[in-house]
């Protein structure tokens, strides 16, 4: 039963391979019939194929379009492309005009920074130096001439001292030990050890005594002597007001 039913339900087609159509007498032709008989499966790959194959070139084809369409753009506007060209060169140039100056200022950076620390070390000889002239021992002889090509050598170098008597008191150079007076116009009394700078660098502070100025010594003098002025006024006035008497 199930096997009649499935027979039942699918489609019978019959072929006719009869050489003479039995309805005109006429003999058939073979291409004829092998050609109606194909399946209609064919038809339908034959036009997948017919659809998909046209797709492939034309990718190609956008591709060459898109180029073809830049190249016209840049022939047909050179000054576009000149000034486009010249925009890029300047800043090409400006990168390198910037790397030429920072690699200058990083090597005098590096240079100045070698010449300090060498010439830190020798501030203890200068120092030997300033005490053996301090006792005369550098009025004359060998050692004089010695001690004056160290100094020479040293500034053209670019080393220099500071820290003379008389010199304003300057806390960014000066170190003070000691002080006397107020205070309000302070100028260095006198100075231990000296100090040193290399261009804007500060190698050693100056270590000194702070006294007051001339200015502050005349104020107080000044100050001293008012009350003393009016006393003298006031025993003035009495003396004239008895007389008067």
């Amino acid at each position: 039963m199930t096997n009649a039913g499935k027979n039942s339900e699918e489609p019978i087609s019959f072929v006719d391979k009869r050489k003479i159509d039995p309805e005109t007498g006429e003999v058939r032709d073979p291409a004829g019939a092998a050609d109606a008989a194909a399946p209609a499966g064919d038809e339908a790959v034959a036009d997948a194929e017919e659809r998909v194959a046209p797709q492939a070139p034309q990718s190609g084809l956008d591709g060459d379009g898109a180029e073809a369409a830049a190249e016209a753009a840049t022939a047909a506007d050179p000054a576009a492309e000149l000034a486009e060209r010249t925009a890029d060169l300047q800043r090409l140039t400006a990168e390198y005009t910037n790397y030429r100056r920072r690699v200058e200022r990083d090597r005098k950076t590096a240079m100045d920074t070698a010449k300090a620390a060498v010439v830190t070390e020798l501030l203890g000889v200068l120092d030997d130096l300033d005490r053996a002239k301090a006792h005369g021992d550098l009025e004359s002889g060998p050692l004089r001439s010695v001690a004056d090509k160290l100094i020479e050598a040293l500034r053209k170098q670019g080393l220099e001292e500071f820290g003379t008597e008389g010199d304003a008191f300057d806390p960014n150079l000066h170190e003070a030990v000691q002080h006397e007076g107020a205070g309000h116009d302070p100028v260095l009394g006198v100075v231990m050890r000296k100090g040193y700078r290399f261009g804007e660098r500060v190698l050693r502070h100056a270590m000194v005594g702070v006294t007051d100025g001339v200015g502050d010594t005349t104020a107080d003098t000044t100050a001293d002597a008012a009350p003393a002025a009016e006393a003298a006024a006031a025993e003035a006035s009495d003396a004239d007001a008895g007389s008067s008497n």
